[in-house]
């Protein structure tokens, strides 16, 4: 009849309870029940004491089958009870803690006094119950606890101080240096023992706790009879009679000698230690320092300990540090950090913040030369790559205003807070403020307006012309707003100064070759001070830089407009059809004063057809120009005299180059634009053309399609075989259409093949082709040309207008030589 949550242990207690229930209710059977738990799930419910335990209240059934309650228990289903009265064991939390209950194996019907000779039961029972499970629970703490005192090797000790008796346990005796026989059980026998460095203390420790019938703790040296020293960590508390008065001490002691040595140990190292060291208990106080800490510090150990941290160092409240500290300590997590102690110590220090269970262990290094030496470093690497981009970014353009504005904005705000760059003019003397800028962005147009109007305001005996007249550096004292206007004049560039108050200044002469080309001047406010030694010396470096880059930039300027009036002069401006219009371009490499052998031509043939030519000869020196002067003259030559198509001009070309060893090759597409009558009245033109190793010709149709004319392979380049057979190819091309020639120079690149090159040039063209053919050129070259071109870019375009109304404004006049005839 019990389920698996219930036990009826037959304990003495259970077996009296249940005989005694059965005898004085005159029933045959009873039963006590102890619930260990509530019935678990799938568990059986239906015993009679969990019946019980569900009502919550006394249960009294006269008749057990006819019961709904108890009508499927297995001893009412078996026959056996016939009647039943059971009442559950309620402890004082209101839980349940078993049921006590009688059977009858006849009808039964149960009265009042029943009930409450049960109920006395149950209340017996449930007391005596709890009572022996309370001694059982005693019984286990005491036995845990003495398996702890022997396992952590602890004695006690009680001192009856009414008798005198002390009383140890065989532990302390043995840890005493006595034996039972030996042991005399008086505290003369323990003051014996205690050192004798320490025994006064030891005495008066004791004796203001029992004065004060307090508790202790006591650490102390005792001398054994075999000479050995021990170390003995005590405890215990003094208890007072009903009277208040001191009666016993009792407590435990253990050899913390092992301990002792360990931390003694510790101390070794830590005082051995180069780095400090201090110990904080959880109230900030100061419970040791290590020899180390104290000299950094500078005080002594007695003006340490017990002091707390935020007294020896009020400056730390409110910083970083004491954000860090308190993390540490509320956290438990360590905290590493660099903090500046202010005076007296004066110094910055690496702290490791170790929490623990007693408060903090603090270690501290002197990183102040550390921090130094690591902040110039961070310094000369900021200077070092400030000099590095400056090269870098200059290198990058030979544009003298380019690199000038890119100068001031790298200056500012490395160097300095504010500087303006100065450009000199060819004659070494005028002057062009032509660079500014301002770490402050409300303050740049006050510099922009200062730069504007200072030259004007300066005298001849000012830092500037100091410096152009020397090409040395002229330093400004500070404060420097002060020692320059006394060179401005009064007026606004005066004004302007003293409202951007510079505190330092200095105007560095950036030097070419054999001249200055510029001036670089720095100006640092109050807040960054005049400028230092190591800026300065930077600064100087970058003016020589800055020097030698725009010295550059002035020499590829000449020499590349001495290279460009070469070049063009070898080219011829284009004829000028009616209702064709020629557009032509020539871009030379960035590399100064090389022509190239990149060449364009134009012409028309005495039948009024026009050709076009484009061509690139093989290397960029004044020899592929010369060879190019040859070629061209060559071909137009050709085409004018023969009147023949481009394939035959080729080959005879071809042939030329060889009789005449011109010694060369070159790319070339020559093409021609012819109309007859037909064509004219279908509104359309004749391109014929044939490719010599050149970039294919590119179309755009006038409904915007953008075409590559790539026809037959492009045959071998010129120059290579005299008896090479050409191809010719021939489109039609409606009116409104625009043709380019190029150079591979437009569309070759790096790691980009001319198929790629040639597929940008066509989306290029699909966006640029809806304006006029001046606008289409320069679009193509603006997007297509890299900012330092490595090669020539040479373009030829040509634009079919409508012949069916005037010649359009935007192609200019008509223009085409005297012996060809005019249009049909």
């Amino acid at each position: 009849m019990q389920a698996a949550g219930e036990r009826d242990r037959r304990t003495p207690v259970v077996e009296r309870v249940q005989a005694l229930a059965a005898r004085l209710l005159q029933a045959p059977w009873a039963h006590l029940t102890l619930f260990r738990a509530a019935p678990e799930p799938g568990e059986d419910a239906r015993t009679l004491s969990r019946v019980v335990a569900a009502e919550a209240k006394p249960v009294l059934v006269a008749d057990a089958p006819a019961d709904a309650r108890l009508a499927d228990v297995p001893g009412v289903r078996s026959g056996r009870i016939a009647s039943y009265l059971g009442l559950p064991l309620v402890r004082e939390d209101g839980s349940t803690a078993g049921v006590l209950g009688v059977a009858e194996t006849e009808p039964r019907t149960w009265t009042v006094a029943d009930v409450a000779l049960l109920e006395q039961l149950a209340a017996s029972a449930l007391a005596e119950l709890e009572l022996s499970a309370l001694a059982l629970q005693v019984e286990a703490d005491r036995l845990r606890w003495a398996l702890a005192i022997d396992a952590a090797g602890v004695g006690g000790y009680d001192w009856d101080l009414r008798t005198g008796e002390l009383t140890w346990d065989a532990r302390l005796i043995e840890l005493f240096g006595y034996d039972e026989a030996s042991f005399d059980h008086s505290i003369a026998s323990f003051e014996a023992r205690v050192h004798p460095d320490d025994r006064a203390r030891v005495s008066a420790e004791l004796g203001a706790a029992i004065e004060a019938c307090a508790s202790f703790e006591l650490e102390y040296r005792i001398v054994r009879p075999d000479a050995l020293v021990r170390w003995v960590q005590a405890r215990g508390r003094v208890l007072a009679d009903a009277d208040g008065a001191p009666a016993r001490v009792l407590g435990v002691a253990y050899d913390s000698t092992d301990a002792k040595d360990a931390q003694a140990r510790v101390v070794r190292v830590l005082e051995a230690m180069h780095e400090g060291f201090a110990a904080l208990d959880r109230d900030w106080r100061v419970t040791y320092a290590n020899p180390q800490a104290l000299a950094i510090l500078g005080m002594r150990l007695e003006d340490a300990l017990g002091r707390d941290l935020w007294t020896l160092f009020p400056a730390l409240l409110g910083t970083p540090a004491e954000r860090a500290y308190r993390e540490a300590m509320s956290s438990g997590e360590v905290r590493t950090f660099e903090t500046y102690y202010p005076a007296p110590l004066d110094a910055w220090f690496e702290i490791r913040a170790w929490p623990g269970p007693d408060g903090l262990s603090v270690y501290f290094e002197d990183v102040t030369e550390r921090r130094a030496a690591r902040v110039a470093a961070e310094a000369a690497t900021r200077r070092l790559a400030l000099l590095s981009d400056v090269s870098a970014e200059l290198a990058a353009t030979l544009d003298a205003e380019v690199a000038v504005a890119r100068l001031a904005q790298m200056v500012v705000p490395a160097l300095a807070d504010w500087c303006i760059v100065t450009l000199v003019g060819d004659d070494d003397q005028a002057l062009r403020d032509v660079g500014w800028w301002h770490a402050d962005d409300e303050a740049r147009p006050l510099v922009e307006r200062y730069a504007q109007l200072r030259l004007q305001a300066l005298s001849d005996a000012s830092y500037v012309a100091r410096a152009l007249r020397t090409g040395q550096p002229a330093l400004v004292e500070p404060p420097a707003s002060e020692a320059i206007a006394q060179y401005l004049g009064r007026g606004e560039a005066r004004d302007l100064l003293l409202r951007l108050a510079p505190v330092g200044a200095a105007v560095l002469p950036l030097r070419g070759r054999d001249r200055t080309v510029g001036l670089l001047t720095v100006f640092t406010d109050a807040q960054r001070g005049p400028l230092g030694a190591e800026d300065l010396a930077t600064a100087r470096e970058v003016a020589a830089r800055a020097g030698l880059a725009l010295d550059n930039a002035r020499l590829y300027a000449q020499q590349r407009r001495l290279a460009e009036e070469l070049q063009r002069s070898l080219l011829s401006a284009p004829p000028e059809p009616d209702h064709l219009q020629l557009v032509v371009r020539y871009e030379p490499a960035a590399e100064a004063a090389q022509v190239g052998g990149d060449w364009y031509d134009a012409f028309l043939q005495s039948d009024g057809s026009t050709v076009l030519v484009i061509g690139d000869v093989v290397g960029h020196d004044t020899a592929a120009a010369a060879a190019m002067g040859q070629l061209r003259s060559l071909l137009r030559g050709i085409a004018f005299t023969t009147e023949e198509g481009p394939a035959r001009v080729l080959q005879r070309l071809d042939r030329a180059v060889e009789g005449l060893q011109v010694g060369t090759t070159a790319t070339a597409v020559v093409a021609r634009l012819e109309q007859d009558e037909d064509l004219r009245s279908r509104r359309r033109a004749r391109l014929r053309w044939s490719n010599a190793g050149h970039p294919p010709p590119v179309v755009v149709h006038p409904d915007g399609r953008i075409e590559v004319l790539g026809g037959e392979e492009a045959d071998l380049l010129l120059g290579l075989w005299a008896a090479v057979d050409r191809a010719e190819t021939t489109a039609e091309l409606e009116w409104g259409t625009t043709v380019l020639l190029y150079t591979d120079g437009l569309v070759e690149r790096r790691g980009q093949s001319l198929d790629e090159g040639t597929a940008a040039l066509c989306e290029v063209l699909a966006e640029v082709c809806g304006g006029t053919l001046d606008e289409l050129c320069d679009g193509v070259l603006e997007r297509l040309r890299p900012e330092v071109p490595e090669d020539d870019v040479a373009l030829v375009a040509v634009r079919l207008h409508r012949q069916d109304r005037p010649r359009p404004a935007e192609a200019g006049p008509n223009r085409v030589p005297p012996e060809v005839p005019p249009a049909p």
